[in-house]
This record gives C-alpha cells, sequence and structure tokens, in this order.
C-alpha cells in the first residue's frame, strides 16, 4: 500500500497543496454553487459527485497519457473543449426556458438529480484544461517518474478532497436558496442569473486560451 503513496513529507506537502487548490473557486465550483442556488441542496450534492466522477476521469486520462494527445494535438484539445463549452451553453439556455417557479430540493425526483448528476460529470469531463492540470500536477509528487499506480492514487486523493470541499460549498449555497425564494421576483432572477452563469462559463471555456506549459 505504500507503494502507491510517496514518502511522508512529499506527501505531506501534496495534501496542503491540493487543500489549497480544492478550496479556491473554479468552474468546478461555480457549477456546483449554481446548481444549489438554483435547485437546492441535493441537486447541488448530485452535480459534486458528477463533477468529482468527471474529475477521477480526467485523473486517469491524465494518467496514462491523455494529456499528451492534447499537448501535441492542438485539434484534439480544441475539439474537447468546445463540445464542452457547447454543453454548457445549453444548459443555460434550457434553464432560461424552464418556468421561474423552481421545485424545492425535497421534490426533486430521482430522475432529476441522475440528470443533474450526469450534468456534472458532462461538464468536469469535457474540459480539457482539467487534464492538463493533473498532468502537470501530480508528477510533482510522483516518487518514480512514470509510476502509473502512484499517480493513480494522487489523482484520486485529489477528487475526493475537492468533492469534500466542494459539498460544503453546496450546503452553503443550498441553504441561502430559501432567502433567494422568498418572492417571486427574487426567483426570476435568480433563474436568469443562473442561465447567465452557465452561458457565461460555456464562453469562458471556448475563449480562454490554451494552457502553456
Amino acid at each position: 500500500m505504500t507503494e502507491l503513496l510517496p514518502p511522508w513529507p512529499l506527501f505531506t506537502a501534496f495534501l496542503a497543496a491540493s487543500f489549497v487548490l480544492a478550496i479556491t473557486p473554479g468552474p468546478g465550483v461555480f457549477y456546483v454553487v449554481t446548481r444549489s442556488v438554483a435547485q437546492g441542496r441535493r441537486s447541488g450534492l448530485a452535480s459534486v459527485a458528477g463533477v468529482a466522477l468527471g474529475n477521477l476521469g480526467n485523473a486517469i486520462g491524465a494518467s496514462i497519457g491523455l494529456a499528451a494527445l492534447f499537448a501535441v494535438s492542438s485539434v484534439a484539445f480544441t475539439l474537447v473543449k468546445y463540445l464542452g463549452a457547447l454543453y454548457l451553453v445549453w444548459l443555460g439556455v434550457q434553464t432560461l426556458r424552464r418556468p421561474a417557479a423552481v421545485a424545492t430540493d425535497m421534490t426533486l425526483a430521482a430522475a432529476d438529480l441522475r440528470r443533474v448528476f450526469a450534468d456534472g460529470f458532462v461538464v468536469a469531463l469535457l474540459n480539457p484544461k482539467t487534464t492538463i492540470f493533473f498532468a502537470a500536477f501530480l508528477p510533482q509528487f510522483v516518487r518514480e517518474p512514470g509510476t502509473l499506480g502512484q499517480t493513480l492514487a494522487l489523482g484520486a486523493i485529489f477528487v475526493a478532497m475537492a468533492a469534500a470541499t466542494d459539498s460544503v460549498y453546496a450546503a452553503c449555497a443550498g441553504a441561502a436558496r430559501p432567502w433567494l425564494q422568498r418572492t417571486t421576483g427574487v426567483a426570476r432572477l435568480g433563474r436568469a442569473m443562473t442561465a447567465c452563469a452557465f452561458i457565461g462559463l460555456g464562453l469562458l471555456t471556448a475563449f480562454t486560451s490554451r494552457p502553456r506549459h
């Protein structure tokens, strides 16, 4: 088991760096908070699970070399990036088309939560920058370069830490939701802000330049 982890001093540095990165708001946190405010805490936590699974997929992709493909193929990177951006914009448009009234978290059906989970998974998975981040971040803490098992273990630990901190964001945003929905006007404004958040995140994803190494 110890072979899957770096020496303790290096592992401690990894945990500290991972925690700082996990609590720093980014696209994943933004997505989770948006869902939590729009649909309640349960929806936010379902988003956390979906985003975590998508991030884990990116960590595995980075470990087996998908990041290397993105590094040498602009076409692959661009294709995945724009697919993710289009999906976010589509979510925003769908939000605008829904009625102003939003179901409370106690009335969300299981099918609704599965859809929210799937949306979070797709949004996270179709973000090639996450794969490149893992490819750049994880090797700094791997004891022996090219150790697949250790890279996967560190990636899974990072994803778990991020899911834990994202859950806190979801709980806080979900708790604020009833206050934001006391009046119809606030509900309509919240729906518009949610749609703009999705569309804005999609446009940001589409037009942000490719990371440089």
